[in-house]
């Protein structure tokens, strides 16, 4: 049974139906909020709901027993449990006061792609290992935001309070110049006072928008490179260990046989001693 498990779990087109009842789960999603299409086949869609619930209950036993005895190969994974703490909050009633917790989590078994494409997973990884990279950028960030907002509140507020009128407001007028949306239109408003507030703009452009935010594509990718040679180096010891227990295997047969034949030979010697 375990092992007719793991063979349907390892299963190319195991994986594959899962990953297309996700994609079908996010459609019928999407047309429920379509009320002129979902009202009339309410039934349709609510059977294939269902339908996507049981196969991932089945999915989740598969798994877990694949694992047995070991159950910490499953439960050890966090891709397994994020799975799957979504198919048991899929089991709440999508009823009464439960309602609208229930649709939220179904929301989430989009969420079920990254976990079944390896390179999604990788993605999300290597986000997660550069957090700590990009919290040095984000401060270093911080810095230049608050030098900038109180050297535009000294500068500006008198003539453009709007934008400049405290520290506050500061910080949000230099996200949108961040942003790269408008910004223009707020640097010549402070252009009718100073000539020169150009510098000032162009200068926080070139540092937070180009310097910093490539800094934020230097750490990403270079945690990917990170995150893509560990996965290389675990498969390649699966591969290792694969083989080493295929080896382990080959060579307890081959002791087997040699007993076998060992005994066979013993039993044809006992044979030919009793006619001799």
């Amino acid at each position: 049974m375990i092992q007719l498990c793991r063979k349907i779990t390892e299963w190319r087109w195991f994986e594959r139906g899962i990953i297309a009842l996700i994609i079908l789960n996010a459609i019928v999603l999407g047309i429920e909020t379509y009320p002129a299409i979902a009202i009339p086949y309410e039934s349709v869609l609510l059977s294939i709901n269902r339908v996507v619930l049981i196969v991932f209950v089945v999915e989740a036993i598969l798994k877990i027993t694949a694992a047995a005895p070991v159950f910490s190969r499953y439960f050890g994974d966090g891709w397994n449990l994020f799975d799957f703490s979504i198919v048991v909050f899929s089991l709440i009633p999508q009823t009464g006061e439960f309602a609208l917790i229930a649709r939220t989590i179904r929301l989430l078994r989009i969420l079920r792609l990254i976990t079944a494409v390896p390179e999604l997973r990788l993605i999300v990884s290597t986000l997660i290992k550069s957090l700590p990279g990009l919290g040095n950028v984000i401060l270093l960030i911080s810095i230049v935001f608050y030098i900038y907002a109180i050297a535009g509140y000294h500068m500006f507020h008198a003539h453009d309070p709007f934008h400049w009128g405290s520290l506050g407001t500061s910080l949000i007028t230099l996200f949108r110049v961040l942003t790269l949306e408008d910004w223009t239109d707020v640097m010549y408003s402070a252009m009718e006072l100073h000539s020169l507030a150009w510098v000032f703009f162009i200068s926080f452009v070139v540092i937070a928008a180009f310097i910093v935010i490539n800094l934020f594509i230097a750490v990403v990718i270079h945690n990917l490179h990170k995150a893509q040679h560990e996965t290389e180096l675990v498969q390649d010891e699966n591969l290792d260990a694969e083989i080493l227990h295929t080896l382990s295997e080959s060579k307890k047969s081959l002791e087997r046989i040699e007993r076998a034949f060992a005994e066979r030979q013993q039993q044809d010697n006992q044979i030919n001693d009793s006619k001799a």
